[in-house]
């Protein structure tokens, strides 16, 4: 059953002429689904639970947009945008072309090619449904990801209450060694999808790639590979496709374990201290 308070206030294919609502399963946050209209056309709606801050959607928003504004990989359009609701285009699912990983590879590092001056983003947003800090800008890399990243969530678990066994400790200490374990790799900052994962991917109804639920910011594109190891990695294909499009600094990989652990930090924060002792692990490896 589709929402009443939010039915009257959608203005994008008319409200009144809403034919069919289709959940849609696999948010772990928000409610989606898509809008049928009576003209036969489509939309794809994600809707705030009262548990939600009132801000979380409009800043889905804008990295929607600024991601499409790359023009590197399919986004979808942004219709409406509501504290309680975004409403945007639905892209229909379809069959993965046999190059879809080298395809999003190349479009990737088109995306990473768009820079900044500065790493952050106009505003802070979230990363799930936890806040992910992007102001104040910086230009100092190493400075921006263990004091906006890193030592950010370490302060929400620690409001949490959560018993973190000796990480603050390694986590001040990984402070010391960052600047020293990321030289070499200094570059631009890259618009960043943000949670580059499996679930945040598509495939559309041409089989090519398209991208949804970001976390936008300009950051160094390392972190950006860093989060798509996180649950196993994506093909082989799609790094080395990457790789020939926009080549890494020397000795990458080495650094990888570094961009995951502000995602293993914020999976705690999500969902509870069982992923303390892959944050430990990461931690025993660089300190």
């Amino acid at each position: 059953m589709f929402p009443e308070k939010i039915r009257h206030k959608i203005e994008v294919g008319k409200a009144d002429q809403i034919k069919e609502f289709r959940p849609v399963g696999g948010g772990c946050i928000s409610e989606t689904g898509v809008l049928i209209f009576s003209s036969g056309e489509s939309a794809f709606v994600k809707t705030r639970s009262s548990s939600q801050p009132s801000d979380m959607l409009p800043k889905e928003a804008h990295g929607l947009q600024a991601l499409r504004e790359s023009g590197a990989l399919r986004i979808p359009q942004v219709y409406q945008i509501d504290e309680d609701f975004l409403l945007m285009e639905y892209i229909a699912p379809g069959h993965q072309k046999a190059d879809f990983f080298s395809r999003l590879g190349r479009g990737l590092a088109r995306m990473h090619k768009k820079t900044s001056p500065t790493f952050g983003f106009h505003q802070d947003n979230y990363c799930g449904a936890i806040p992910q800090k992007n102001r104040p800008p910086m230009k100092d890399w190493s400075e921006f990801y263990f004091h906006n990243r890193l030592l950010f969530q370490l302060n929400l678990l620690e409001k949490k209450g959560y018993v973190l066994d000796g990480l603050p400790a390694k986590i001040s200490a990984l402070g010391k060694k960052l600047p020293g374990l990321l030289k070499g790799s200094e570059e631009p900052p890259s618009l960043l999808h943000g949670d580059l994962w499996g679930g945040n991917y598509l495939v559309d109804e041409n089989g090519d790639p398209a991208l949804m639920d970001p976390a936008v910011y300009y950051g160094h594109r390392e972190a950006e590979l860093g989060m798509t190891l996180l649950f196993g990695g994506f093909t082989q294909d799609f790094y080395q496709s990457y790789e020939a499009a926009y080549p890494l600094a020397p000795g990458w990989q080495k650094r990888m374990g570094l961009y995951k652990l502000y995602h293993l930090m914020n999976h705690c924060n999500l969902f509870g201290t069982s992923y303390l002792g892959q944050c430990h692990d990461v931690l025993d490896e660089y300190v």
